[in-house]
């Protein structure tokens, strides 16, 4: 599938898409959804890739929002539509046995702070900006804003950020725990790519598992998370990273991991 609203690249380990509608500010409508999907696709089946960039082409937005253009003249039932192939993207990329990294250079508004917030964490430039303005559009975020954003940084901020519909800096997003850290402008993609190629260096068997334990304990009780990361703790040791990199330590060596999801 060529792609027209999207890049994609693979550097060593590490898959990058980049949103590429720079004229739109990189804004969200049916086709992007398309092609993020067949990338997804492409980056499931490739065992050599270990962690996922998104990143949104030239430095004025990662996502400015959905495309107003597109969404003005839908019905309810499109509408609707609509959103849920925006949230079956959020869970495809929550549920990717890789982490993913959200890489924000600009604009990260409605759709494109709920883009990020579907991935595993945030690096952001001092020149991001962050929102859920749909309020002012007499809707509410589509995406799931109203769901991750409040699991994230709580019911009272994100009821606040929803209602008002303000924007806030990359500092603001930090202080409230929406962005894991901030750089300037021209180190951001290099700490981002930093960040993606220590992870990739890990062994992928305990990667997912530390990635499902967090997400899947963070939706049940205390007792019941410890069982699965007491579960994942022993498969990891039966792995062949396991032993690889227990015995690296004991030899004092750096471990070399080759283990596969299957």
């Amino acid at each position: 599938m060529g792609y027209q609203t999207i890049i994609y690249e693979k550097l060593g380990n590490v898959a990058v898409i980049r949103f590429n509608r720079p004229k739109a500010l990189n804004a969200i409508n049916p086709q992007v959804l398309e092609e993020m999907s067949d990338a997804l696709d492409k980056i499931q089946s490739d065992g050599s890739v270990k962690v996922l960039i998104l990143t949104g082409e030239g430095e004025k937005a990662f996502i400015a929002g959905a495309d107003i253009s597109h969404m003005v003249n839908l019905s309810p039932l499109e509408a609707r539509e609509f959103s849920v192939k925006g949230h079956d993207l959020g869970v495809r990329l929550e549920n990717l046995p890789i982490p993913v990294i959200a890489c924000v250079n600009g604009f990260a508004l409605g759709g494109g702070t709920e883009m990020a917030l579907a991935c595993d964490f945030i690096y952001a430039s001092e020149n991001a900006r962050f929102g859920q303005p749909e309020i002012n559009l007499g809707i509410i975020p589509g995406f799931g804003g109203t769901q991750r954003l409040s699991r994230l940084v709580g019911k009272a901020m994100a009821k606040e950020l929803c209602l008002t519909g303000v924007m806030i800096s990359a500092r603001e997003a930090k202080e409230i725990g929406l962005v894991n850290k901030v750089f300037a402008p021209d180190k951001l993609w290099e700490e981002t790519l930093k960040a993606a190629d220590l992870i990739a260096s890990k062994g992928r068997v305990s990667v997912r598992a530390v990635k499902q334990c967090i997400d899947r304990g963070f939706d049940t009780d205390l007792r019941r998370g410890c069982q699965m990361e007491a579960d994942a703790f022993g498969l990891c040791m039966a792995s062949p990273d396991g032993k690889e990199g227990m015995s690296a330590f004991l030899e004092k060596r750096k471990p070399d991991f080759k283990g596969e999801l299957i």
